[in-house]
């Protein structure tokens, strides 16, 4: 079932009585360039966690290729259209926020891979908790709003960075896979999104410095465009000179903004704070 064309993704919600709801920034995927390259990225892996399928767009292709598919979906009306457009899958009505992803991961088989066309409205808090499992998969393919995904990948310098570019490339071999503009979906939204593939790997940093640094991360990009010191001052309630101290320390000077310094200068600074 080519759910990807959409005039045969119309008949299928047309039959299933499904439309895309607003609430839960529903935009079903339909252009067959995305879908393959996603299928082709996951198609060696015998166990796949897919978050958020929808009416199985991807759903369908990728329990083909797969020995076990488990597909998490908060919208109950998708449940039963899943069992139509994709019979080999386990969909099961689950929050992926609240789900535990890493006992879910443990039952599929190795190697793993993650997939999902991310939500608009959650796209930061479900990219932290995917990234709390990492250690149980071995790519994750990953759809968002393009804005974010350039954000995601801007490095050192780049105006787009922030703490989430930080944690995310801390955690992850980042790349590009493909582009999906707005008219590749169904309702089509107001904006364009891309694909990019995350393979986990180690930051290098034990569960206690990793507990310390991302926080810092945090604070120090509390307000992106003041200096690195203010938001230190700010962050830890520290005096000017303190915060100073701290980044002469490791080779920065007052002037230094969170955007432009790398991940090895937060793990230094985690050490002093």
């Amino acid at each position: 079932m080519k759910l990807y064309e959409p005039s045969v993704l119309k008949k299928f919600l047309g039959k299933h009585g499904l439309s895309a709801t607003k609430g839960l920034g529903q935009h079903f995927l339909c252009s067959g360039s995305v879908v393959s390259s996603i299928v082709e990225t996951l198609q060696k892996y015998p166990g796949i966690l897919e978050i958020g399928p929808g009416p199985g767009v991807l759903t369908s292709p990728l329990s083909e290729t797969s020995q076990r598919l488990i597909a998490l979906e908060l919208d109950s009306r998708m449940i039963e259209a899943l069992k139509d457009s994709a019979p080999k899958a386990e969909a099961r009505e689950v929050d992926a926020l609240e789900a535990d992803l890493d006992a879910i991961l443990a039952e599929l088989p190795e190697p793993r891979g993650l997939v999902s066309n991310l939500p608009y409205y959650i796209t930061g808090p479900l990219l932290t908790r995917i990234t709390e499992s990492k250690r149980g998969f071995s790519k994750a393919v990953l759809m968002m709003q393009k804005e974010v995904a350039q954000r995601v990948m801007a490095k050192p310098g780049n105006s787009d960075r922030g703490s989430l570019s930080v944690y995310l490339q801390a955690n992850y071999d980042i790349d590009f896979l493909a582009d999906a503009p707005a008219g590749a979906f169904l309702p089509p939204p107001k904006v364009d999104s891309r694909v990019l593939v995350f393979t986990p790997r180690e930051t290098g940093l034990t569960p206690e410095q990793e507990a310390k640094v991302f926080p810092l991360i945090r604070k120090g990009f509390g307000q992106p465009r003041k200096t690195l010191v203010n938001n230190l001052v700010a962050g830890y309630g520290v005096d000017r000179d303190q915060a100073v101290e701290w980044l002469e320390s490791i080779d920065l000077t007052e002037r230094s903004r969170p955007g432009e310094i790398t991940f090895d200068h937060w793990k230094r600074l985690s050490f002093l704070v």
